[in-house]
């Protein structure tokens, strides 16, 4: 007889060979240049994994930049801010163009920086050498300049807030001229040099005359200015009752501590902000977000403000499709996954974990499609029995309190061909480190040659790989039965809908930046 190991049936001859090893040591498919650097653009924060240092990330970024079209890196910074809505990478990038194309970079430039955060971030990567330069050079001052002077007075306060630099750091290595007496006595505010007070821009003279006896209304200063000073529980409650919505689901904590809630009304007042579903739209809030405070809110913040967080993640999610045919999710439990989504970051580390948005897309997708099943997984499918009418924060957090061994992504796949299941869609999340598994697919990963098994009872199966952390390789390569998608935001679940329904999965990603329109070549001022 032959050896069976090397003469395997049509159906495992069906999976493609592997063609590399991902960071545990696993076989897996590796991902061209542009399509990895889309992934990574679009979920990279360039912050520690489980896997992956933050150098490791940075020296990844600037070699995929550096060996793909400069037209194609300036697509992708746009594509990162706009619709990842990312902060550090698509600075990166545009400091990438900085060196690179001058022309597509002063193009970029105003539709990537589009906030004083983002100007400090440009500025600090710039400034730091990881891109090849050490200053600023001549043609990115001039855009920084252009920003200071298109920038509206309010948004010009907003960028006042954070450090290293400062607005005032930036402002004096690229020398902005003023064009008003306004901007002039802003700029001598900013510096610490003498303005003229009576030329300070409205809400600069509000705040300067409020901080001096902390009486009458609260101006309507960046929040971070006000909670910055040493403030008495009464104009903490001021500043909770004129905070947007977002600075309200991100200062809980801080307004039970100077006893917002204490004051009569404040605490169902708030919680009627936190649960408004036009206020939830116009904040563009994302599902983690709101898992974010609801982790983290303390046992002072009182259980109807609680409550209200879980009311506005089931109004957040309301773009959850329901899908047609029978569909199972799969949420990686293992050990890896206990990882910050957004990375080590010392103090700063997320309380959201890789193993938290797993359990909060298979709850979602649970909620709005009842007959799904979710099958868990590390070193093998693991037990979680879910209820479809509990809220989705109680069953994300249920599927947290299961696994932690090592992952075995074809543990799903395996049981359904064991058990002769042929499901309509398959959905994968996880941050596709399979190690477990690894002898098991022979030459091709174990997923393919179970998903290939699978493929035999029901040609029409789709499957979706969410890889919720920034990776250059995956367990299932793009083809138009298989979705690969970076990152988790709500436009996940509309993907999902529309690939559900027959929509072609090759090179989504890279379909999707390239509709970035770039303008024909502009000339340098």
């Amino acid at each position: 007889m032959a050896n069976k190991n090397l003469f395997r049936s049509l159906r495992g001859a069906l999976a493609p060979q592997a063609t590399t090893r991902n960071r545990a040591g696993g076989p897996a498919y590796s991902l061209s240049d542009r399509a990895t650097l889309a992934r990574v653009a679009a979920t990279g924060c360039l912050t520690p994994t489980f896997y992956a240092s933050a150098e490791n990330q940075l020296d990844r970024v600037l070699e995929l930049a550096a060996r793909v079209d400069v037209d194609f890196v300036a697509k992708t910074a746009l594509y990162a801010r706009r619709r990842g809505h990312m902060k550090d990478m698509p600075a990166l990038l545009c400091a990438v163009l900085a060196g690179r194309d001058l022309e597509r970079f002063a193009e970029v430039f105003p539709q990537v920086i589009d906030n004083g955060r983002m100007l400090r971030t440009f500025v600090q990567i710039l400034r730091s050498g990881v891109t090849g330069r050490k200053s600023l050079g001549s043609a990115p001052k001039r855009q920084v300049r252009r920003w200071l002077e298109r920038a509206s007075d309010r948004k010009l306060l907003q960028a006042s807030i954070g450090n290293a630099p400062s607005l005032a750091d930036i402002v004096k290595m690229v020398h902005p001229r003023p064009d008003s007496a306004t901007r002039e006595a802003f700029y001598g505010w900013l510096l610490g040099r003498p303005y003229d007070a009576a030329a300070l821009p409205g809400l600069v003279r509000e705040f300067e005359a409020w901080k001096k006896d902390q009486t009458g209304e609260v101006p309507e200063v960046p929040f971070q200015m006000l909670t910055a000073m040493d403030l008495q529980p009464r104009e903490w409650t001021a500043i909770a009752g004129a905070a947007s919505w977002q600075q309200t689901r991100m200062n809980l904590n801080a307004f039970a501590r100077h006893g917002v809630f204490r004051f009569g009304g404040m605490a169902d007042m708030i919680a009627d902000r936190l649960r408004h579903p036009e206020l939830i739209r116009r904040s563009r809030v994302l599902p983690y977000q709101l898992m974010v405070a609801y982790l983290n809110a303390s046992d002072q913040v009182p259980e109807k403000v609680r409550e209200a967080l879980q009311d506005a993640m089931e109004i957040a999610l309301q773009n959850v499709p329901k899908i047609d045919g029978s569909v199972v999710v799969c949420p990686d439990v293992s050990g890896s996954m206990q990882w910050p989504v957004t990375g080590w970051q010392r103090s700063a580390s997320s309380a959201v974990r890789c193993v938290d948005v797993a359990g909060l897309v298979a709850a979602a997708l649970l909620r709005d499609n009842r007959s799904a099943r979710v099958l868990p997984f590390e070193f093998d499918v693991v037990d979680a029995r879910l209820n479809p009418r509990d809220s989705v924060m109680t069953n994300a957090h249920k599927l947290t309190q299961v696994g932690g061994g090592g992952t075995n992504c074809s543990a799903p796949l395996r049981q359904l061909n064991r058990e002769g299941a042929a499901p309509d869609l398959v959905i994968y999340v996880s941050d596709n480190e399979s190690w477990v598994d690894a002898q098991r697919g022979g030459r091709a990963t174990a997923v393919m040659a179970e998903w290939e098994k699978l493929k035999q009872r029901n040609p029409r199966a789709r499957m979706v790989c969410i890889d919720i952390v920034p990776n250059a390789t995956t367990q299932a390569p793009d083809r138009a039965d298989i979705l690969n998608v970076g990152g988790f935001s709500d436009a996940v679940f509309e993907i999902i809908g529309s690939f559900a329904k027959g929509g072609n999965a090759t090179d989504h990603w890279i379909r999707e930046i390239d509709q970035e329109t770039l303008n024909p070549r502009i000339k340098i001022a």
